[in-house]
């Protein structure tokens, strides 16, 4: 799985392979747990009617971007959800919502619908955030650059935000540290200057040699480091990540690495903002990573409504 390209997947099967079933009840599981559903919901046990069955409409207050209503149509399938509520989707992932609008059903027992509302807002909630966020990032970047996520997601939660991220319109980046090679200044502090493309080569041949790798990626923060990454044997790296460079300078690489012919793909990363992420994809790299799409997302607010199924049309 970890070798599969997902940004050439539809939406649909991004989400099945990021989140398969296993993943979901795992999710659903530790947050019912944490709620203290096992142990009974002592407030709808105590007043609502036992036995009679209800529809409650998600209604979103905010305008956004939908992000996790086709995982929660799926975890209402599997345990701890199945046969306890069934939830319909209204509107599909990655299309835009408006205040007001209902966006999907959850079908069941009165009782269990109370018990499960704030678990599914909660999961909704968050992951129509991060979709939201991301989408601004990538309609301000334009079409001409890939604005990429980060792993600076919410432990427990990562392949979860990186659907939201692929709902929001984003290439994901990689999943975790088995999957691709990022060579980051802390891996290289102790690397001599001179030193530095020997021992990236021989590094990289040998995280190639036991496994298959998504991409190889080496951070640099001057431009003569650049220059060395440059000067590597064709194929060895594919990405050369620019931290924190300003767009001049943002510019002069791109210049240097079209000099040369290289075909390394450059991605401007840290401190990106929706203020200033439109000058950085003018300066001719091709990606753009913007960390805040999952830890600077706001929750979307949205709603549970419901009335008793007897009283519905």
């Amino acid at each position: 799985m970890d070798t599969i390209d997902l940004n050439k997947l539809d939406l649909s099967d991004r989400g099945l392979v990021l989140v398969p079933d296993a993943e979901l009840t795992r999710l659903l599981e530790l947050a019912l747990e944490e709620d203290g559903v096992p142990r009974g919901d002592i407030s709808s046990l105590s007043i609502v009617p036992d036995g009679r069955d209800v529809v409650a409409d998600f209604v979103t207050r905010d305008a956004g971007v939908l992000g996790g209503m086709g995982l929660l149509v799926r975890a209402s399938q599997l345990p701890p959800l199945a046969g306890r509520v069934r939830v319909e989707a209204s509107v599909a992932d990655g299309q835009p919502i408006s205040p007001g609008q209902t966006i999907g059903r959850l079908h069941g027992a009165w009782r269990d619908v109370l018990t499960l509302e704030r678990t599914l807002l909660n999961f909704l909630s968050q992951l129509c955030g991060v979709a939201t966020r991301t989408a601004r990032f990538v309609a301000i970047a334009g079409g001409g650059v890939l604005v990429t996520d980060s792993r600076k997601t919410t432990p427990g939660l990562r392949r979860f935000e990186k659907y939201a991220v692929a709902c929001g319109g984003a290439y994901l980046h990689r999943l975790g540290l088995d999957d691709a090679v990022m060579y980051k200044d802390n891996h290289l502090a102790a690397v001599p200057p001179d030193e530095l493309g020997a021992q990236l080569a021989d590094a990289i041949r040998r995280a190639r040699a036991d496994r298959s790798l998504r991409f190889t990626c080496v951070e640099v923060d001057r431009l003569d480091q650049l220059d060395v990454v440059l000067g590597l044997d064709a194929g060895l790296v594919d990405l050369v990540l620019l931290d924190n460079m300003d767009v001049e300078t943002l510019r002069e690489a791109v210049s240097r690495r079209d000099a040369g012919g290289s075909r390394i793909q450059l991605e401007a990363s840290g401190g990106v903002t929706l203020e200033t992420i439109a000058a950085i994809a003018t300066t001719g790299v091709e990606r753009i990573a913007v960390g805040s799409m999952t830890h600077g997302a706001t929750w979307l607010d949205i709603g549970l409504d419901i009335s008793p199924e007897d009283a519905r049309d």
